[in-house]
């Protein structure tokens, strides 16, 4: 997302469990004990996201995306939410990747805050969160992502009017 304007910037920080908590959970399997299966030439790490979804009709679904990496820093022009379900996005290798959201003030986005992860975490925005787009950076990156299905309309969009740059923390 690239843009002229009066932009405003914010720093990312490392993603954590607490900091997120306001806006979903993290998916780390740092987070739970693994348990064994398949006669031990296994390790499940189990529950590691709720995935709410609401609606008539409403299921959760599972898919692939491969996505495209974002120029640093990033010109953050629009978010967009989700009120019928969460969304989980899992990378598939351990590359770290941006995550941008922001508080709801009145059902508007309030000033976003900026999270990059660690390798091999991912991320369950909470129902009704909102957030940036799925922002690899570096390099492409494929993700699975867990989310709802079915009817209605499941996606809110925002855009500011003047951009906010986000900028990765300084040494990464």
């Amino acid at each position: 997302m690239t843009g002229p304007g009066a932009a405003r910037t914010i720093i990312a920080q490392p993603l954590t469990a607490a900091a997120f908590a306001p806006f979903g959970q993290v998916i780390d399997t740092a987070e739970v004990a693994a348990r064994p299966m398949n006669a031990g030439m296994a390790r499940r790490f189990h529950d590691l996201a709720a995935v709410e979804v609401i609606g008539e009709g409403a299921r959760v679904v599972v898919g692939l995306v491969e996505a495209e990496p974002y120029a640093l820093p990033l010109w953050l022009n629009l978010v967009e939410r989700h009120p019928l379900g969460a969304q989980a996005f899992v990378p598939l290798n351990a590359a770290p990747f941006l995550v941008v959201v922001c508080p709801d003030e009145a059902g508007q986005p309030g000033k976003p805050q900026a999270f990059v992860t660690a390798p091999h975490q991912g991320i369950c925005y909470a129902r009704n969160i909102w957030h940036g787009v799925l922002t690899p950076f570096g390099a492409a990156q494929d993700f699975v992502v867990i989310d709802r299905g079915g009817p209605g309309d499941n996606l809110e969009e925002h855009v500011f009017d003047a951009p906010w740059i986000v900028q990765l923390p300084t040494g990464r």
